[in-house]
């Protein structure tokens, strides 16, 4: 039988508010006896503000988006479903992977350390498959689309359905928060074509190499492309066929406009990670994160009868 997350929630906030309530009384009665001592009764109340109490209440939507993140790092081997405790962060991985992910368990890494987040489903490994499979392994099969409800409505990002909102958070806010967690000094990468949402994937810090752009743009930029370039014939065809419903050319007409700008803008976003994915950059996780982050920042691209304009290579930290 499967567990739902609003259970495990409902008995964490439980713990949650028995321990701030615990904490207020405490307070309260040792301000009372400080007062009875100094004989302070006429002037100061025992009473303390909730606001004041410093333990905090269980919040749904910041215990969800922990969930998430927890969830990510799963993803790419910082912590394993299978032994409590970091996982990996930095060295050999394969010294210590059996110890982390037995033989024959379910939820391993991802092999490659890219995980894509695009817009529509276009991969079959992308960051909501991998989220949804983490929720059915976590908490059980015959529970998994009320889990993913609950998840959804916490995090009341835009989507007619839970996995669509919960593709939305990953599209636009999950590595805004991630950064805004770690203090702009972000583990997982994001790489980000721009504002158009032409290409979008995540990778972990700890496992780059020096070829992981190169693995980004061949397996993953490139093969998007192809997909919009498939996605476009098959929505003209769908506008230009006289029997096509009026809804159905509009919508197909829409999504044409947007792939359309998402081309234009992966197409630049290319070039400047193939600039980047030449030079084999390494990165020293001694150095930090901000110095090792701005090597993939700002590479100038030209473009054809225009100015050349400055790329970054990754997602904003904040």
């Amino acid at each position: 039988m499967g567990t739902f997350i609003k259970d495990k929630f409902a008995a964490w906030q439980k713990e949650c508010d028995d321990r701030f309530n615990q904490l207020k009384t405490n307070e309260e009665e040792l301000n009372r006896i400080f007062i009875e001592i100094y004989g302070l009764q006429d002037e100061l109340s025992p009473e303390v503000a909730e606001k004041d109490v410093t333990v905090r209440r269980a919040d749904l939507q910041r215990e969800i988006k922990s969930l998430i993140s927890y969830a990510v790092g799963c993803m790419f081997g910082r912590y394993s479903l299978y032994k409590e405790g970091l996982a990996y962060a930095g060295g050999d991985m394969s010294e210590t992977y059996h110890d982390f992910w037995p033989e024959g368990c379910a939820f391993t890494p991802d092999a490659d350390n890219v995980i894509p987040v695009t817009d529509e489903e276009y991969f079959d490994d992308d960051i909501v498959t991998r989220f949804v499979e983490f929720v059915r392994q976590v908490y059980g099969e015959d529970t998994l689309q009320e889990n993913l409800a609950f998840i959804a409505d916490a995090l009341g990002a835009r989507g007619d359905t839970p996995k669509e909102v919960i593709r939305s958070y990953f599209l636009n806010d999950f590595y805004k928060d991630h950064c805004k967690i770690y203090q702009k000094r972000p583990i997982y990468w994001m790489f980000d074509s721009g504002k158009e949402n032409g290409f979008k994937a995540l990778i972990y810090m700890h496992r780059y190499d020096n070829q992981t752009p190169a693995r980004v743009r061949t397996d993953y930029l490139h093969k998007l492309q192809k997909m919009y370039d498939a996605a476009l014939v098959q929505c003209s065809q769908i506008a230009e066929n006289p029997a096509t419903a009026a809804r159905d050319k509009a919508l197909a007409i829409k999504r044409i406009a947007k792939i359309t700008k998402q081309l234009e803008e992966t197409r630049l976003y290319d070039q400047a990670l193939g600039h980047v994915s030449s030079q084999y950059i390494d990165i020293d996780l001694d150095d930090g994160v901000n110095v090792n982050y701005e090597k993939f920042q700002g590479v100038q691209v030209a473009r054809e009868g225009q100015k050349a304009i400055k790329i970054d290579i990754l997602g904003k930290r904040g």
